[in-house]
């Protein structure tokens, strides 16, 4: 994203963020698609045109949207989707079904039904009961299903504890235990309407050193190596999740081939020890692709000033349209958007309007003197503001808006208080 200030007013891309309120109003969620186009073609300058058969799947949960997807479809990206709603998403999108791949804990079956008539491209299986119902599925439809299982490595992550997915005792993936593992992957192999690829692993999101990427990938080998001495089934495919951090406030953000080297290197030697041709490697990276293209532009309303305490600057949106600060004590950084070259000489909290003591978006961050009616913009809000909004208090979700190269377009709508009452029954 191209941050600048011209006349002591912040520009992204090109776009005057002040115009961009007055045209659209705020809250608003402001992408550049020059930065979410830049981390794509990062991904596969140094992954899919680096190494032959692999893939990068776009973990749609970061940022769902159609014109998201549309975007990966141009860069020849695919996509992970985790819901029905994700699905149907990508169907209005026109993204095509072979290029989805479809995970989750607890896959409802309506869910299934669709993704199999959908002809969805991959099924990362997450328990030991959705094989079972993926095969029935299919059986009365006659298809087949490309599986993976997702496994639990039992690797911890340096990050919050919300945000570990790959210790052992989390509610996803299936456990090693020989007396779990092995025989779901008997009954994959054998089972007629089921296409048993290989294994999936995701460790954790947020992530600034590799370490666990690589223990989960060995102990990954391993149970390849189990299959085939137990089998002689030989994989085809392997998932290594995504997970790579961003920056949102000072945090060095690593390239991606930091994770990506390693681990295809240790791929390519394993493989190649056994004597076995490297199967296919896919990736699924959503926060790093989207998280700092994204930031979220508010007007400002209420000041309070407690002496010798706080000043709290209140702003109209908060928790409804960024929960991360409350869910995860997230922080970030911002600027008031149209004092930009102003001295930040005043330490303020910056809060949300919801009836609710933790409504804080940042605290304790030095900004020029705001006032009511500035404009505040915060930064790298691009994963998980948008797709984790809510209606709380019943206020309405904001629009979303691609910038590029000075020019803007909208890309969702913002929210009516009618479209909110609309499945409602009087």
């Amino acid at each position: 994203m191209i941050k600048e200030v011209k006349n002591n007013v912040l520009y992204v891309d090109g776009c005057s963020t002040v115009d961009l309120a007055k045209k659209y109003g705020t809250p608003l969620y402001v992408y550049s698609e020059n930065e979410l186009i830049s981390r794509l073609e990062e991904l596969k300058r140094d992954f899919t045109s680096k190494y032959e058969n692999t893939r990068v799947a776009y973990a749609s949960k970061a940022f769902c949207t159609a014109a998201m997807l549309k975007l990966c479809m141009e860069q020849g990206i695919c996509t992970d989707v985790v819901s029905g709603g994700e699905i149907y998403t990508a169907m209005k999108a026109g993204f095509p079904p072979e290029r989805v791949e479809f995970n989750g804990n607890n896959k409802q079956p309506s869910e299934l039904e669709l993704a199999v008539d959908y002809g969805v491209g991959r099924f990362i299986v997450d328990s030991l009961q959705e094989l079972s119902l993926l095969e029935s599925i299919c059986a009365a439809r006659g298809k087949t299903a490309n599986v993976l299982f997702r496994i639990t490595p039992g690797v911890r992550s340096d990050s919050h504890d919300y945000m570990v997915t790959g210790k052992k005792d989390s509610k996803f993936g299936i456990p090693l235990d020989e007396d779990v593992i092995y025989p779901q992957v008997k009954q994959a192999i054998e089972a007629p309407h089921i296409n048993f690829m290989g294994f999936h692993f995701h460790v954790g999101s947020q992530l600034f050193d590799n370490t666990s990427h690589l223990q989960a990938l060995d102990i990954m080998l391993d149970v390849v190596k189990n299959v085939k001495e137990r089998f002689g089934f030989d994989v085809t495919e392997l998932n290594l999740g995504g997970g790579f951090g961003v920056t949102y406030t000072t945090e060095e953000r690593k390239p991606a081939s930091y994770f990506l080297q390693p681990m295809m290197a240790r791929i390519e030697a394993f493989f190649e020890e056994m004597g076995v041709k490297r199967p296919a490697v896919v990736i699924e990276p959503g926060r790093s692709v989207v998280a700092e293209a994204g930031m979220t532009l508010y007007t400002v309303g209420s000041i309070k000033e407690i002496r010798d305490v706080r000043k709290y600057v209140s702003v109209d949106g908060g928790m409804t349209d960024n929960i991360r600060p409350a869910l995860y004590q997230a922080v970030y950084d911002g600027v008031v958007a149209n004092k930009a070259d102003e001295p930040k000489e005043e330490v303020v909290t910056v809060c949300g309007k919801c009836c609710e003591s933790g409504d804080i978006l940042i605290r304790d961050i030095a900004v020029a003197r705001p006032e009511s009616g500035d404009l505040f913009a915060v930064f790298s809000t691009g994963a998980y503001g948008f797709s984790m909004a809510s209606n709380y208090n019943r206020n309405p979700i904001p629009a979303v808006v691609f910038v590029r190269d000075g020019k803007d377009r909208l890309v969702v709508k913002r929210q009516t208080y009618e479209d909110m009452m609309r499945n409602e029954i009087l």
